[in-house]
């Protein structure tokens, strides 16, 4: 018997109804776990789920930020305006803080001191990292390309990474002691899992040609 499938067209289609069938074929997703720092000095803490890594010469990252009402979110404003920020890798042991910070705080309200999340400085950018994240990234905005009618892509060159002794090795970062939780549909979350491995069929970038499995 085969499958029957429920065709939807998206010339016309509502933005809530695009944002929830994307949101749950679209998974799982990765979240970061975003520090910015407004023109005021608040430490703006928030997760978005929009989010990849683009480009590894030089190291790049995106996440996708849409605006809300016409007005952009306090992480996007404070990229636009200091051109930095900070990804922080959202993990099992953090995640009840990480969630909590998705909540709508004030503009002038710092979500790392409300919620009293622990802070480091960063070495190049001004937005502090999140201490209890084993892996920050430090990162100045290189393009900002706007998407459709209410996205924009915000693409950061990592200038810096800090990793922990507990899930770095000094050559590869260990998934499985990382521990990293990602974004499905609705209001879920989900881990690793069961774990896969394949031999690499594709040429990998030269720098890496001989680090096993690992892509």
């Amino acid at each position: 018997m085969s499958e029957r499938f429920t065709t939807i067209t998206a010339d016309g289609m509502d933005t809530a109804t695009a944002y929830r069938l994307l949101c749950g074929v679209v998974v799982p997703r990765p979240i970061a776990w975003i520090t910015t720092l407004g023109a005021d000095g608040v430490v703006n803490a928030a997760p978005f789920s929009s989010y990849n890594y683009v480009a590894h010469s030089p190291p790049m990252l995106a996440v996708n930020i849409g605006s809300r009402n016409g007005t952009l979110k306090d992480t996007a404003r404070n990229i636009v305006l200091s051109g930095e920020f900070v990804v922080n890798v959202a993990t099992e042991s953090n995640m009840e803080l990480m969630h909590q910070t998705s909540a709508e705080f004030a503009s002038d309200t710092s979500e790392a001191q409300a919620l009293d999340i622990a802070l480091l400085p960063s070495t190049v950018v001004r937005p502090p990292r999140i201490a209890i994240s084993p892996v920050q990234m430090e990162c100045k905005l290189h393009q900002a390309v706007q998407l459709g009618r209410l996205n924009t892509l915000y693409i950061g060159e990592v200038v810096a990474f800090h990793l922990s002794d507990a899930v770095y090795d000094g050559r590869h970062v260990d998934s499985t002691r990382l521990r990293p939780i990602a974004r499905l549909g609705g209001p879920h979350y989900a881990a690793l899992g069961e774990i896969f491995t394949r031999p690499i069929l594709q040429t990998p970038p030269a720098s890496v040609a001989n680090a096993g499995t690992e892509s």
